[in-house]
């Protein structure tokens, strides 16, 4: 079970690498994470639905252990 978690940090790891290099590399075809993030943070439906999924994130992995 270790190795299956290290594995998936490692791929949110790679993930994170990919989405910072890429726009770099093809700016026409990638958005940066900046301008996603500020996209999708405009609005305040998406600021509580992030702001509730990071609560219960918190709560059911810190909390709860």
């Amino acid at each position: 079970m270790r190795q299956v978690t290290i594995a998936g940090y490692l791929l949110v790891a790679c993930g994170a690498v990919a989405m910072t290099a890429l726009p770099r590399v093809r700016p026409d075809g990638f958005a940066p994470a900046t301008s996603v993030l500020d996209d999708t943070l405009a609005s305040m439906p998406a600021r509580i639905t992030l702001i509730t999924f990071w609560w219960w994130l918190g709560w059911h992995f810190l909390i709860g252990s």
